[in-house]
């Protein structure tokens, strides 16, 4: 089986963007997992590995610098996939968390949810999964089921520097 495009849909700034550098190295009818570099050059980070969790709505990605992990970052993304072209869209639904264990998580990006929504950019019920796949989130981070959640991720993390089981 030929493997799927992928790209990622923003809402602000309104672009589609394929995904053409990500490299699909796990797939299954519940997740994507790719590596990439930036797609935008930032001096602090560089490269890092996602996990598209297609039935959840939500994309976690562990980002690095040149030298170590330094978070983890979470999109709410709404999923599309048009069969008849194997492509995927991921559709940012603006709300992120970023993730440090053991120092913070922060939710960020809801100016930008509020904006969409004055400016008919969002619908209600893209807003509504933006604003309970959020809670969901946070509730596994809090929980520490979220380490459960990505453990796939972490397995097949080729930057990953924690012993391998």
């Amino acid at each position: 089986m030929e493997a799927p495009t992928l790209y990622r849909r923003r809402l602000i700034p309104d672009e589609c963007v394929e995904l053409k550098d990500d490299v699909i190295i796990y797939q299954d009818e519940e997740m994507i997992i790719t590596t990439w570099t930036t797609l935008r050059q930032k001096a602090k980070l560089t490269h890092g590995i996602s996990c598209y969790f297609l039935k959840k709505n939500i994309k976690v990605s562990k980002f690095y610098d040149h030298e170590r992990f330094k978070f983890y970052y979470c999109d709410i993304i709404q999923t599309e996939y048009d069969e008849e072209t194997n492509t995927y869209t991921f559709i940012d639904l603006l709300t992120d968390v970023i993730f440090k264990p053991g120092s913070y998580v922060k939710v960020v990006d809801l100016d930008e949810l509020s904006d969409a929504v004055e400016r008919g950019l969002i619908t209600q019920s893209e807003l509504l999964v933006s604003l309970r796949n959020t809670n969901t989130l946070l509730e596994a981070i809090y929980s520490d089921e979220f380490f459960t959640q990505i453990a796939r991720l972490n397995d097949l993390d080729p930057w990953d520097d924690r012993e391998k089981s």
